[in-house]
């Protein structure tokens, strides 16, 4: 069981690379924490998913922190791996996606694998309940999603987006519909604007996707002809991105596989601006104050 981070982002909104910055009181960064989660829940292996302009910085770093704890192996996304019969528009900057991300850590990917993103801080739960699910699941055509009840993924200084998920009567996905825009009142309601200018109401126990996902190689063989068309289809625009939902929704609808929808009772939160930091110190503190942490978790 391989752990695949998603690390590629160059933190533009959040002023640095927020992959290497400290949050713990030992210098641990969010990355730490869901590795030491996934070293305790019995994952082998961690990819890194990176930039090759940063990719030497992040290994050094992380190769320094954790040491021999668990292997680890670092890949790149760039925007020339693409199909060779196709042509980078040489006017586009951004990346292709988390999609794209995935396909990258197949050359180190033999088995079943775990996705998370970097800047992300899921729980030691949703790693236990994906390791639960590996173990129990042995078809190569069934993956999972980790959700999370929305009252836990709220944000206390604005509006947040959020993948709804609908699962059908026997636990699997049926689609995700990324929701934009959801707040809670003074009165604990939850609500989005619609499309007909009001607004829409949301139950505090919705399950939103979180981007943690369970998956097999078979995931890999699909992407990389579903990236095909993509490109073919949106190639060309400067802002189109290859999502992980786009293609687990083309396999759902064409039966290849199914996704079953697990889920997580542990508190999600994230950084993605710099006054996030103080934030997600604070949270992480309260949970080594718990018990749920050592004040150094590679001591």
């Amino acid at each position: 069981m391989d752990l695949l981070i998603l690390a590629a982002g160059m933190g533009s909104r959040y002023g640095s690379l927020k992959q290497m910055d400290s949050f713990g009181p030992s210098g641990e960064t969010i990355i730490e924490y869901s590795i030491y989660d996934a070293i305790r829940a019995g994952f082998e292996k961690v990819v890194f998913v990176v930039r090759e302009s940063f990719h030497k910085e992040i290994e050094e770093h992380f190769r320094k922190r954790i040491g021999d704890r668990i292997e680890l192996a670092f890949v790149d996304q760039e925007l020339h791996l693409i199909p060779e019969e196709f042509e980078l528009n040489p006017e586009r900057t951004k990346p292709w996606g988390t999609a794209h991300a995935v396909m990258m850590g197949r050359s180190e990917i033999k088995g079943c694998f775990a996705v998370i993103n970097a800047d992300d801080f899921y729980g030691p739960s949703a790693y236990k309940t994906l390791v639960e699910f590996f173990r129990e699941e042995k078809s190569e055509d069934i993956f999972s999603v980790v959700s999370y009840y929305l009252e836990n993924t709220l944000s206390d200084h604005g509006t947040v987006n959020r993948g709804v998920c609908y699962k059908n009567d026997e636990g699997y996905l049926d689609k995700i519909i990324e929701t934009l825009k959801i707040s809670r009142d003074s009165q604990g309601n939850i609500s989005y604007p619609n499309e007909e200018g009001g607004v829409s109401a949301l139950g505090p126990r919705t399950l939103v996707s979180m981007n943690m996902f369970g998956f097999t190689p078979l995931f890999f063989d699909y992407a990389e002809k579903s990236f095909r068309s993509f490109m073919e289809e949106q190639g060309d625009a400067l802002k189109s991105e290859f999502f992980i939902p786009y293609v687990l929704d083309q396999m759902i609808n064409r039966e290849i596989a199914k996704v079953k929808v697990l889920t997580s009772d542990d508190k999600w939160f994230g950084v993605t601006y710099k006054e996030d930091k103080p934030i997600v110190i604070n949270k992480l503190y309260a949970l080594i104050e718990q018990g749920m942490y050592p004040r150094s978790l590679w001591a």
